[in-house]
């Protein structure tokens, strides 16, 4: 009894200890979302207009749209035996429009960056809860008119208030495994301005909701919407600051990271009590990774890049003692993985936004794994001009997650 207790309470620990990761992540992400931020009062040029604090603008949004059948529990294997295929949902946002004070701002057509609240329907509150998320965002016009601008939208955040998977009183959901998950959101609208204060925009955007593989199941929520708003400005039009931008230099960079992180694994098939048996085991996943870039303006970078990495979920396997679970140890080669991938990094001020698809060349062969073909996502953010922090979600099929990198690297300058 003893030892059930304590295995228990570790349990707990490193369940406790992997949502202080979420935490940790979307506060990250938040401020990953506002580079500006971070040298807000490192001024160098003098403004025209009023001060960029003020200019502040609040924005609601309704949205009502597809939900993709990714997985069994969407396509209807569910209480009600209903295909969830759509939802709505509501959001609202805190925005600050840029003015060119940054060359940033010039170089990205005077974007607006803030924080939103996202209340979500999936019409199935029983199952699936009513998700709320909070996030950052930036919203940079590919082209902007007098009055119209053509935007792409990026997001970033924490969703909490899930019905998530439980094996005994919400044993269809397998698309959630925790009351937390990650969002990631990506879009294109048009803004027009009515008035002076007052403009309206219309659009649409893919989100994507997942915990990263830190609780299974976990198989993701996916949807496609499009969606209305109207933002009031508690500013008039501002007057965008020009200045000179010398043509830019290009360069080449190496990157050298290391990241670690943790991947849930459950085990369907062990004779065991059955909340227990969903708890899973946790194992450790790390690597290293070396990136070579050639930045080709101030705005992107190209290359190609490799990871070594050990993945302790790779054919994990676990015994049973006193109806819990202990992690056997497996040969610590038999879960090396070698990936390969061109990498392409838009650059935000100090912030990165990477893309990297990529294929193991290496890895044990074994009945079950996933695809060789993979695919790379991650945030970056520059300490100083030499070292960096991210994070990056590795997934596979291009909606099922698989780990979750910490990233800690340095970045070596070739001029």
């Amino acid at each position: 009894m003893v030892k059930k207790r304590n295995q228990a309470c570790t349990m707990q620990k490193v369940r406790s200890f992997a949502w202080l990761m979420i935490a940790k992540r979307a506060a990250f992400l938040l401020f990953l979302a506002f580079p500006a931020l971070a040298a807000a009062q490192a001024d160098t040029l003098p403004l025209q207009t009023k001060p960029v604090a003020r200019n502040i603008g609040l924005e609601g949004m309704y949205q009502y749209g597809h939900v993709f059948a990714t997985n069994a529990f969407l396509k209807g294997v569910n209480e009600d035996a209903t295909r969830i295929s759509t939802f709505q949902a509501l959001s609202f946002n805190l925005s600050l429009q840029t003015n060119g004070k940054k060359q940033w701002e010039q170089s990205y057509k005077y974007p607006q960056y803030g924080l939103g609240l996202y209340v979500a329907d999936f019409f199935d509150a029983e199952e699936i809860g009513y998700p709320v998320a909070v996030y950052g965002f930036l919203n940079a016009p590919f082209h902007r008119w007098n009055k119209l601008t053509f935007n792409y939208e990026i997001g970033f955040g924490a969703t909490f208030n899930w019905k998530s998977y439980n094996p005994i009183t919400n044993q269809f959901n397998v698309a959630i495994g925790a009351g937390e998950s990650f969002l990631i959101d990506a879009g294109l609208n048009l803004q027009y301005l009515v008035t002076n204060r007052i403009e309206v925009a219309s659009g649409f955007s893919l989100t994507h909701f997942s915990n990263g593989a830190l609780k299974k199941p976990n198989f993701g929520i996916n949807t496609l919407a499009p969606k209305i708003s109207i933002k009031y400005n508690f500013y008039d039009k501002p007057a965008y600051l020009k200045q000179h931008i010398p043509a830019y230099a290009p360069h080449n960079e190496w990157l050298i990271s290391a990241y670690g992180g943790l991947k849930n694994v459950i085990f369907d098939s062990v004779n065991i009590a059955t909340l227990e048996k969903y708890e899973g085991l946790y194992f450790p996943v790390f690597g290293v990774s070396l990136t070579f870039n050639r930045q080709l303006s101030d705005k992107s970078k190209i290359g190609i890049g490799f990871t070594l990495s050990h993945n302790g979920a790779v054919n994990a396997q676990a015994a049973v003692d006193a109806n819990e679970l202990d992690a056997l140890k497996g040969k610590f080669g038999d879960k090396i993985l070698l990936s390969i991938y061109p990498s392409y990094e838009l650059v935000i001020y100090k912030a990165s936004i990477t893309l990297q698809p990529s294929f193991y060349v290496y890895r044990k062969k074994l009945l079950t794994q996933s695809p060789a073909f993979h695919q790379r996502i991650g945030l970056k953010y520059h300490i100083t001009d030499r070292i960096f922090i991210g994070i990056t979600l590795v997934d596979y099929s291009f909606h099922v997650s698989d780990f979750i990198e910490w990233n800690l690297g340095y970045r070596i300058i070739r001029h």
